[in-house]
């Protein structure tokens, strides 16, 4: 009876949060952990963990396409975790292997248009994993509506390491200045293929810490990041939609940030900066209480008159 409730329960929670939520992260990153801990709370062995998490990951690609998300990437193997013992990766590079295999062979994996890419140095791993990753690879290289990036012997500073090392040879060698080194110089050495900026990162297991995962993608884009407890085999929807409503109260305040530096800004700008703040200020304007939004003509008699005593040229109105 107490489980039929708990049902019931999390089924009403499930839809109510499915109702509040209105949009979705264009890129969701997940640190799937707790494998290991779940299987030895279940008396099993890690590999049975590991494979009681793979049911979990196909949900979540398929939770993913349902609201709207189009990338998504799933650390699957760090750099770290060739420190394991033997037997261990090794169940688990077949579970890889299989995984891939299965996946690039889908019926839904090709009627939703998936690219599966690897990142990371996947030349560490065996050649069975390469070799999967290759078949994954070219199955689905014509698709460009949802990307899945696998994140294979991965580790977020040695790949920072090495693009900065290959644009540091291309200046030694003459081939790049230094001066016309820019975001995108480094961007372009970090994957084969663009991944997009990172707009939430979701951790299972009970840990606090985003392990060195896409740092360049997220830290740079101020990602929002959900932590939360279930073990990664038990990650339910609802855990889903509770990350996706992280984002959305990130993405919000981060609105309303914008908007209430461009009221500041409004009395003391340029000409040229006052038509953008303006626009940023319209376009946020809700994003605001309601105490503290301007009336749109406010917003029209700063245009071609003053501001807070300010006119549109940045002097103090006589």
């Amino acid at each position: 009876m107490k489980r039929w409730l708990r049902q019931r329960v999390d089924a009403a929670y499930e839809q109510l949060l499915s109702r509040e939520i209105s949009g979705a992260p264009t890129h969701v990153a997940v640190i799937q952990d707790g494998n290991r801990r779940y299987a030895r709370r279940k008396g099993n062995d890690a590999p049975q963990g590991h494979r009681a998490g793979a049911k979990t990951t196909e949900r979540v690609l398929e939770w993913c396409q349902d609201v709207g998300v189009e990338e998504l990437t799933l650390y699957a193997f760090s750099t770290e975790n060739f420190d394991r013992p033997d037997e261990e990766n090794e169940a688990l590079f077949d579970l890889l292997c299989e995984k891939l295999r299965e996946f690039a062979d889908a019926d839904r994996v090709h009627d939703n248009e998936v690219r599966i890419r690897a990142i990371g140095d996947v030349d560490r791993l065996p050649e069975r994993v390469r070799e999967a990753v290759d078949y994954a690879e070219r199955r689905t290289r014509g698709y460009d509506r949802f990307v899945l990036n696998i994140a294979l012997a991965y580790g977020g500073r040695s790949q920072l390491l090495e693009a900065v090392r290959g644009v540091a040879a291309d200046v030694e060698a003459g081939e790049v200045s230094p001066d016309d080194i820019e975001v995108e110089t480094i961007e372009d050495r970090l994957y084969e293929q663009p991944v997009r900026d990172v707009d939430l990162i979701i951790r299972t297991g009970g840990d606090e810490r985003t392990s060195n995962f896409l740092p360049w993608h997220a830290n740079g884009n101020e990602a929002a990041v959900f932590f939360c407890t279930p073990y990664w085999p038990e990650f339910s929807k609802t855990d889903f939609l509770r990350g996706i409503r992280t984002y959305e109260h990130r993405a919000e305040s981060w609105r309303r940030t914008r908007a209430r530096r461009a009221l500041a800004l409004l009395g003391a700008i340029s000409d040229a900066e006052l038509a953008e703040a303006q626009s940023i200020v319209e376009r946020f304007r809700d994003s605001l209480p309601t105490a503290e939004r301007p009336d749109p003509e406010e917003l029209e008699a700063g245009e071609n008159e003053q501001v807070d005593g300010i006119d549109s040229s940045g002097r103090a109105a006589d």
